[in-house]
């Protein structure tokens, strides 16, 4: 069976850029857009967590999605996060995004007010309803507190608008008993699932530490792809050093991508990364690159 992609293998999770007073920063957001694609991303997802989605604007993360929209052109799918705790909000986000030029949508579970199963289905049908647009469906039940369980996502499946699942439950038998049924594209959301996940008949990752070492992740996948599973394996364990200091340290991701990224401050409540972290984000970075080869071009963080 043929793995499905509808938004390629390797996408981004891309940070959102902000000025030095805490503004959104379009041409900075371009430039590292560029960036991204260039150094083997072919997906960007925009106004996810990572991109600092809870403190931005609706009119900001449209003028995100349209601005990267312009810069990769058909180079790369741009998949726009529009999930909300509420219905009505999320389908609004999704037809801004659909007008902005957006290729899909992540639509995350509805959070905090934990809707139980029938609730869920319904929300996603309603998203999926909406626009035009595939759907990418995110299950991060540790942030969102509720989990898509696998039974749900398998009646999701049949909506034609519903292609593909970000996967963050921690659940790789349910993940894999859900790909085995369905033809739904999972990406692994979490980036130590990113080899067990694609040796299951996964697409490929939705990556936040892929906005500092894009190269390094996408080698990986493409070491499987040509059937050298043993250097796929050695070439992951080169990225789990940094991805667990970026993504498990206690910080959150956002952050320690720009400890690594000159892309401005955080906005509160997040606060930056110490000196301390960040020198401890260098090194790591420094010795994947020294391991696995030179970026285009390479972060430049603050401190340095």
């Amino acid at each position: 069976m043929t793995t499905p992609r509808p938004f390629g293998r390797a996408l981004c999770a891309m940070i959102t850029p902000f000025t030095a007073t805490g503004e959104l920063d379009l041409d900075a957001a371009g430039h590292l857009a560029a960036h991204l694609v260039a150094e083997g991303c072919d997906g960007l997802v925009l106004n996810g967590t990572t991109g600092e989605s809870p403190t931005t604007t609706d009119a900001e993360k449209t003028a995100l999605v349209r601005a990267v929209r312009q810069t990769v052109g058909d180079r790369a799918t741009v998949v726009a996060g529009v999930g909300s705790a509420s219905t009505r909000h999320t389908v609004e986000l999704a037809r801004a995004a659909e007008q902005a030029g957006a290729d899909g949508l992540l639509v995350v579970t509805p959070y905090y007010s934990r809707p139980p199963q029938s609730a869920l289905e319904a929300h996603f049908r309603t998203v999926a309803d909406a626009t035009a647009l595939p759907v990418m469906l995110y299950d991060i039940p540790g942030r969102t507190g509720t989990r898509i369980e696998p039974d749900t996502v398998l009646r999701l499946a049949g909506h034609p608008g519903i292609v593909a699942v970000k996967d963050c439950a921690y659940d790789l038998l349910g993940s894999a008993k859900v790909i085995a049924r369905t033809s739904l594209a999972y990406y692994a959301g979490c980036e130590e699932l990113n080899l067990p996940l694609y040796a299951v008949g996964g697409a490929g990752f939705v990556s936040t530490v892929a906005n500092v070492a894009p190269r390094a992740l996408r080698a990986v996948l493409d070491a499987y792809d040509k059937g050298a599973t043993a250097e796929a394996a050695r070439l992951n364990g080169l990225t789990l050093p940094l991805a667990e200091l970026m993504m498990a340290s206690g910080l959150p991701g956002t952050v320690t991508a720009k400890a690594l990224l000159d892309a401005g401050p955080v906005r509160e409540p997040l606060q930056p990364a110490g000196r301390e972290a960040t020198r401890g984000l260098r090194a790591a970075y420094e010795e994947l690159i020294a391991q696995s080869g030179p970026p285009g071009v390479p972060p430049a963080g603050p401190g340095n």
